[in-house]
């Protein structure tokens, strides 16, 4: 089985889309994919909530199959979206200085595909 794991950092809304879409895909094939929301791109944790934004219905299935692995914790804080992950379940990594860690992927076979 193939392991991928997408970092977002990125805060293009397309960009982001793009790694939720990717991991979507790569789970209905089979594969275990997982995303791992870092960086300026957690605001999308608590902007995508909001049913009306673009996006919204690929960040819900996104969410809702188990592809978000975690938020950064460390960037979460800071970007005060902390209690949005919170109250949709997201888990908080912080494993690495406050941040998820790439090496935990790596070393449990994933390959690391940043966005």
């Amino acid at each position: 089985m193939k392991k991928v794991a997408l970092f977002t950092f990125n805060t293009d809304p397309v960009a982001f889309a793009h790694a939720l879409l990717n991991a979507i895909e790569m789970r209905a094939k089979g594969w275990d994919a997982k995303v791992v929301i870092e960086g300026d791109s957690v605001k999308f944790v608590s902007l995508l909530r909001n049913e009306t934004k673009p996006f919204a219905d690929v960040w819900r299935r996104a969410r809702d199959t188990g592809a978000i692995d975690c938020v950064c914790k460390a960037c979460a804080r800071k970007a005060g979206v902390e209690p949005a992950a919170i109250e949709q379940d997201l888990m908080l990594c912080s494993e690495m200085n406050g941040h998820p860690s790439m090496a935990r992927f790596m070393e449990q076979g994933y390959e690391v595909v940043v966005v």
